[in-house]
């Protein structure tokens, strides 16, 4: 079972929620906490479902209901697969792909992701698509230049730039650490 929970922004917030769960008695079902989301092995009885939520009020915190829930899930799938598992990517604009998949207004969608995960749809597209680079920079299969253009980046430098500003290092660099890397596998 998924819990969204708004506001959560902080690890002061998410160790709140785990004194409040530890308080209902979960602390061994909790699987994950993490700024936004709570994932509990089972369901939680109405009750303590009930508690959480006044606790978590009082704190200024609110538990989001399950179509909210299923809608950040749906939300995060559909970049996930866009960017993953998608060979092609969208000919139109992110906001506009994912608005008439789901079937809501863009800025609707933004506001509640924005609430839950403490980042905007677009901070957590550029994420995955910098994974996605590391992937393809990893497996040495395509250019810079033709990973720039499978992802949709306009250049080169707009792609080494997002790289550079998530990870730290340049592409150049990465795949520099990568092939040293191999190498001293090699020679083990």
């Amino acid at each position: 079972m998924k819990l969204y929970i708004k506001y959560m922004v902080s690890s002061r917030c998410k160790a709140l929620v785990q004194e409040e769960l530890l308080n209902l008695g979960l602390q061994s079902e909790y699987v994950v906490v993490d700024l936004g989301i709570v994932e509990i092995h089972k369901d939680i009885t109405d009750i303590q479902l009930n508690q959480l939520k006044e606790n978590l009020s009082k704190a200024g915190l609110e538990l989001l209901d399950d179509s909210k829930s299923n809608l950040i899930d749906k939300i995060k799938t559909l970049i996930t697969d866009m960017i993953h598992a998608s060979e092609e990517q969208p000919k139109v604009n992110y906001s506009v792909y994912i608005s008439e998949k789901l079937g809501y207004n863009y800025n609707y969608l933004a506001n509640i992701f924005s609430e839950v995960k403490g980042i905007t749809i677009q901070q957590f597209i550029i994420i995955h698509k910098i994974e996605k680079a590391k992937e393809l920079l990893f497996y040495d299969e395509l250019s810079l230049t033709e990973i720039a253009h499978r992802l949709h980046y306009s250049s080169v430098a707009h792609l080494s730039a997002q790289f550079k500003k998530v990870t730290g290092l340049s592409p150049s660099f990465y795949k520099k650490i990568k092939d040293k890397r191999e190498g001293v596998l090699e020679n083990l």
